[in-house]
């Protein structure tokens, strides 16, 4: 006799919408019997909606509903129109005793169970319904990628969000309504706090798990180095450690604590030693919605706890300082009547996509803009001035000294009103080294980690340095220090580059192939990434991969040509200018235009 087989699980793909009402308690709390009674007088209006659009009620659960529907598309529209409809029913009542909605829509393989659906796709949709705004609707990217273009209203990109209990983050969208996207966005404004500081952060105590004492000391000094550290990015506003250490061994409420702060953000952690291995969680937390906008894991063999407590802050504060910026702009976006600062955030979010001709005008634009609106905004001077460096490094125009020039004269007048600004040494240092004053350059890069040690792109410079000198072996030692400072930095890429490319003086083609490939990866915006990676491969006899690198880079700079690299050497340096000739035959291989 055979076995018995397992029943087969029945499957489906399904767009799935969570529902429930927001405040739900209180309003109870207020008058019990109305507000049951308003919820089933809406409950009338809600259901017919789902039925015209095609969908089911799978559960309620009080306040909340289960849907599902056979197309995203419906979901959607069915979605907009409750939220239509809620939107009049509110009109006229005060907004202490508003009924709203927050909806979650996602699509996705669920599990079949009688009448009632399970799996992590329902899941991932009650989480979404998690971070909408009363009144908003928040949809997944599988959901977004069936509906762009379908539905008559718009989407915000919210990025990647880390929901509780879903293990992989979650691309999300919010609808539009009214010119604005009713959900709890990254960095979204605090609805009763309009003057809450940009960029302004807490770093809560991080926790001793391992609840050693003797442990407490290391996991203080990382939380009071990383305050420290995180006042250094430009525009931010971090509450000082003594305020923040009053929250140390207490249950918190977020939420609270954004509001008692007067704060947009919260970092928390926890720091657990085992028997040779060291743990550190950390989490950044929007303060007005309790949304998770950033998370990471250290988990590092144990060595000497001081130079592992100072690896450990450089790599957080470089990372959250790129997270940062990029939810301000996003903040920025949102904003009807962008500040100087809106827009400050704004330009440095696009020169952190890849130093393109396009992002690079994209940026200048901003950064001016923001100086129209507050000639004493020196951030965006200083954004200004890196436009100009990097567009005359990157060989995006015929007139680099014109560029420099400006450039330095810009942070020369930064500097002497605020002679401890980091990124204006770190800029001035690359204009001189790229005028035939290494030196002068090298103290520049110096003089920026004197005052910012986690500033891993001086330490790339400075290996850019040694390679316009002659001394390209020993480029990829500083590049490994930016790296371990700094690994997923923005500008990690760039860093890379320099090394491919002091390889490639070195006659080193085939690791120079390596190293930028991996740059290209990294991040496909960088032309001079991809006219390097073309002659590397060219001298490796890959010829009709070198083709195509070269076009790449062209499709990115149209105007690049081997007459505007061949013209406008760094240094006269001997073993400099040979590798030159080495990239110049190279690029003609590849089939780069001579100029």
């Amino acid at each position: 006799m055979a076995a018995d087989q397992p029943s087969r699980v029945e499957r489906r793909l399904a767009a799935i919408l969570a529902a429930d009402v927001a405040g739900y308690s209180r309003l109870m709390g207020l008058d019990e019997a109305g507000t049951a009674r308003i919820l089933r007088e809406h409950r009338v209006v809600t259901d017919a909606l789902t039925a015209k659009h095609g969908g089911r009620i799978v559960k309620t659960t009080g306040d909340g509903v289960l849907l599902e529907f056979p197309s995203v598309v419906d979901a959607v529209e069915c979605a907009v129109a409750v939220q239509a409809v809620m939107a009049e029913r509110n009109e006229g009542i005060p907004q202490d005793r508003r009924m709203q909605y927050r909806i979650g829509i996602n699509l996705g393989d669920i599990l079949i169970d009688g009448d009632d659906i399970l799996g992590d796709s329902v899941n991932v949709t009650a989480r979404l319904e998690g971070i909408a705004e009363p009144g908003g609707i928040c949809i997944s990217s599988s959901a977004y990628d069936q509906v762009s273009g379908k539905v008559a209203v718009e989407f915000t990109d919210l990025g990647e969000q880390t929901l509780k209990n879903i293990a992989r983050p979650i691309r999300a969208y919010a609808v539009v309504q009214n010119g604005h996207s009713a959900t709890r966005q990254r960095g979204s404004p605090t609805p009763n706090s309009p003057s809450t500081p940009r960029l302004s952060i807490v770093v809560l105590p991080f926790a001793n798990l391992g609840g050693d004492p003797e442990q407490d000391y290391f996991v203080d000094g990382v939380t009071e180095s990383l305050t420290t550290d995180l006042s250094r990015i430009g525009g931010s506003f971090v509450i000082a450690r003594n305020t923040a250490f009053t929250y140390k061994g207490k249950p918190f409420d977020v939420k609270k604590i954004g509001r008692e702060l007067n704060v947009r953000y919260v970092l928390e952690g926890s720091v657990q030693r085992g028997s040779n291995r060291l743990r550190i969680n950390v989490q950044l937390i929007d303060a007005d919605s309790g949304a998770h906008l950033w998370a990471e894991r250290f988990d590092k063999p144990l060595a000497d706890l001081f130079d592992m407590q100072d690896e450990i802050v450089a790599r957080l504060a470089n990372q959250l300082g790129a997270h940062l910026i990029a939810a301000e702009a996003r903040r920025a976006e949102r904003s009807p009547h962008p500040d100087s600062m809106d827009l400050y955030f704004q330009g440095m979010a696009s020169v952190n996509k890849g130093w393109t001709p396009d992002h690079m005008l994209q940026a200048r634009s901003f950064f001016e803009r923001a100086l129209a609106l507050d000639p004493g905004n020196v951030e965006a001077a200083v954004g200004i001035a890196t436009v100009d460096t990097m567009s005359g490094f990157f060989f995006m125009t015929d007139e680099r000294g014109d560029r420099f020039a400006a450039s330095e004269a810009v942070l020369n007048k930064v500097l002497s009103s605020v002679p401890d600004h980091a990124s204006a040494h770190l800029y001035l240092g690359f204009v001189q080294i790229h005028t035939h004053r290494i030196s002068q350059g090298i103290a520049e890069f110096e003089q920026a980690l004197a005052i910012d040690h986690n500033l891993a792109m001086a330490h790339g410079f400075i290996g850019q340095a040694k390679y316009f000198v002659g001394r390209g072996a020993e480029t990829e030692a500083h590049i490994h220090e930016a790296l371990r400072l700094s690994p997923r930095d923005t500008n990690a890429y760039v860093w890379l580059t320099i090394a491919g490319v002091a390889k490639l003086q070195l006659g080193a083609d085939e690791e120079a192939v390596v190293l930028l490939h991996r740059a290209v990866d990294m991040n496909r915006n960088l032309p001079l990434a991809h006219f390097w990676l073309a002659t590397a491969l060219a001298h490796v006899s890959r010829i009709s991969e070198a083709q195509k690198a070269a076009l790449a880079g062209l499709a990115l700079d149209r105007t690049f040509t081997i007459a505007r690299f061949r013209d406008n050497p760094a240094t006269d340096s001997p073993a400099y200018l040979a590798g030159r000739e080495h990239i110049y035959e190279g690029l003609r291989r590849a089939g780069v235009p001579e100029g």
